[in-house]
């Protein structure tokens, strides 16, 4: 039996098709190539580069695999400030995706999907941390595309047999850790690269946005995730749709808030470099604390997150200087 990975050659979907050879399964990637890199992959993976909204090409991959028991989905834009700029490219990439992934499962008779959604889907929560209750007030169309997403599998799974989990991502860093993938992106967004880029000399400084939020340092707290654990959430998130396990969402998070200069000083001190800064404007709509309340996933997964913001610096770091041209492809 098969699992199906969408958007398996992207940073999230490459970690996730390692730890599920590495635990006996049997793997089918699919990516496009826009963001993803062939390069993040074992060359001997049965690999179908095409595009998930083209029906005939998705029809032709599930024949060919014939027994699948299940999907991970990873193959969505997720940029937020491009997806301000580009709202239409958004929807119709992620949430045109979907429903062709969701027709395609449904004529192949397919049961069991685990879906890659986040923690933007929520927005700017009044309280903090953040549990499945909390209301999902997107403000941006990239949180409100998966939130759509996340309601399309929803209604699917009510008028069908099928059955999915949507793990809501707080932020995820890491790499794996033996070094040889990790985060790679053309123009990079995330704080802890970006920091390391630095590192490498490859940027002169790092901005802090903002230094007056209500936190101990003036600086926002975030949650961040090592991509191992979460990776780890995903198998677990099949198994227990395997299990006969009743459609779910669960926020993945550490459960432990970290300000942006707590992340900068964690990275001076792994990578043992200055990493000038500098201080910038606050950004609008950045909320001053998101942490998760990951105690469902706890609870019903038996998911618990090991690896703490050193463990995932020293793993971005070593991934970093191992590969400083990131991929050659």
């Amino acid at each position: 039996m098969t699992v199906i990975v969408l958007g398996g050659a992207g940073y999230v979907g490459s970690h996730a098709v390692e730890m599920l050879l590495k635990k006996g399964y049997d793997v089918a990637v699919v990516d496009n190539l826009v963001t993803g890199h062939r390069a993040a992959l074992p060359l001997d993976v049965r690999f179908y580069e095409g595009d998930v909204r083209d029906h005939d090409f998705l029809n032709n991959v599930f024949a060919k695999e014939k027994n699948i028991e299940g999907l991970m989905h990873f193959c969505a834009y997720s940029l937020v400030g491009e997806s301000m700029e580009k709202p239409t490219m958004y929807f119709d990439n992620n949430v045109g995706g979907c429903i062709s992934i969701l027709e395609t499962m449904q004529k192949f008779d397919v049961k069991h999907i685990v879906f890659s959604s986040t923690a933007a889907t929520f927005g700017v929560p009044e309280t903090s941390p953040i549990t499945e209750m909390t209301p999902q007030k997107p403000i941006n169309p990239y949180g409100e595309s998966k939130l759509i997403m996340e309601k399309m599998m929803q209604w699917q799974s009510e008028a069908t047999d099928m059955t999915y989990v949507a793990l809501r991502y707080f932020n995820v860093a890491g790499a794996s850790s033996d070094g040889h993938i990790g985060e790679a992106h053309k123009n990079e967004t995330h704080l802890i690269p970006i920091i390391l880029q630095v590192a490498q000399g490859k940027r002169e400084f790092i901005t802090i946005y903002g230094n007056d939020y209500k936190t101990s340092d003036g600086t926002c707290i975030r949650d961040y995730i090592d991509m191992e654990d979460l990776i780890n959430a995903h198998v677990k998130a099949l198994e227990y749709l395997k299990a006969g396990g009743k459609s779910n969402q669960f926020n993945l998070g550490s459960s432990k808030g970290y300000s942006n200069l707590e992340v900068l000083e964690t990275a001076r001190k792994v990578t043992g470099k200055n990493i000038p800064s500098i201080l910038g404007e606050r950004r609008p709509g950045d909320p001053d604390e998101l942490v998760a309340d990951s105690t469902k996933a706890n609870n019903i997964l038996n998911w618990h997150a090991q690896n703490d913001l050193e463990h995932i610096i020293e793993n971005a770091w070593n991934w970093h200087k191992n590969h400083p041209d990131l991929y050659d492809d």
